[in-house]
């Protein structure tokens, strides 16, 4: 039981540090302030179980620095989500401990009251994820088809990724100002449709870069066409943990869905690679 009084106490001084810092480098007036109240709830747990342990503890540096490092390189939002799915083990030990303290308020911070006030942190890079995701599965499901169908048509790789390259510039200026049009038609006061449309043009032509290296770096096009789609499904599943943790949704049928989509449409576009190489008698 001692044990679990200073666990759990560590983990009040951890997340107290942790608030603190990130209210510390946030430049958002709103956001500081719900993390300073996330602060001040941690250091008044930390002082009910400093009353029962007698002790002063010290929180983790390296957790503290890691979910700062995340927030300066992801996010705020994504850092606190992907924190909150990390406190199981500690709710456990809270429940435990519930038997002999008078902890009910403090459990019910930390299962309640912190989610409800970290769905209330607004962040530029959240807000604009929509713009994101689209810029992403269009280029992830338009490409990876188009590579695939160019793979077996022409059988070139400078050819292949010129080609890729200059469809992909191309639809990634035209996913822009479709993005453009799609948030002004929103009407949205909080979201702006020039920086809605740079969202999408830039997550569609990065994506677009990233697609297209395996036919430069590599000499075979269908190693490279293995390459792209492997790279393709790491990228959905990298954004997919990304945007379900920052809002609290479900990571294996979304990234499911998307992989499945960018497959199924990489290997029509093969087979059509396939049908107008032998129509147009082209010759590798």
């Amino acid at each position: 039981m001692e044990k679990l009084i200073l666990k759990a106490q560590k983990n009040e001084a951890t997340e107290k540090a942790i608030y603190a810092g990130l209210a510390e480098k946030t430049k958002d007036h709103r956001n500081k302030k719900i993390l300073k109240r996330l602060s001040d709830d941690e250091s008044r747990h930390y002082d009910y179980f400093k009353k029962i342990s007698g002790e002063e503890v010290r929180s983790n540096k390296i957790k503290v620095f890691w979910y700062i490092f995340l927030a300066k390189l992801l996010g705020l939002s994504f850092s606190l989500k992907f924190m909150e799915r990390g406190e199981i083990l500690a709710i456990e030990a809270y429940e435990k401990l519930k038997k002999n303290y008078k902890i009910g308020s403090i459990i019910k911070d930390e299962q309640t009251h912190e989610k409800a006030v970290l769905d209330m942190i607004k962040e530029e890079r959240i807000e604009y994820a929509g713009s994101v995701v689209l810029g992403l599965n269009d280029a992830l499901v338009e490409l990876t088809g188009g590579l695939a169908g160019l793979t077996l048509a022409l059988q070139n790789n400078k050819i292949i990724a010129v080609s890729g390259f200059i469809i992909g510039v191309a639809a990634a200026l035209s996913m822009a100002a479709s993005g453009y049009f799609a948030s002004k038609e929103e009407g949205s006061e909080e979201k702006n449709p020039v920086k809605a449309s740079v969202y999408t043009g830039v997550a569609y032509l990065i994506t677009v870069l990233v697609l297209i290296l395996p036919y430069i770096i590599l000499q075979s096009v269908f190693v490279a066409l293995i390459v792209t789609v492997i790279l393709a499904i790491i990228i959905i599943a990298g954004y997919t943990f990304y945007i379900t943790t920052a809002k609290n949704q479900k990571f294996l049928a979304r990234f499911a869905e998307m992989a499945a989509i960018s497959i199924i449409v990489a290997i029509i576009s093969f087979g059509v690679g396939f049908l107008m190489k032998h129509f147009f008698g082209i010759s590798a």
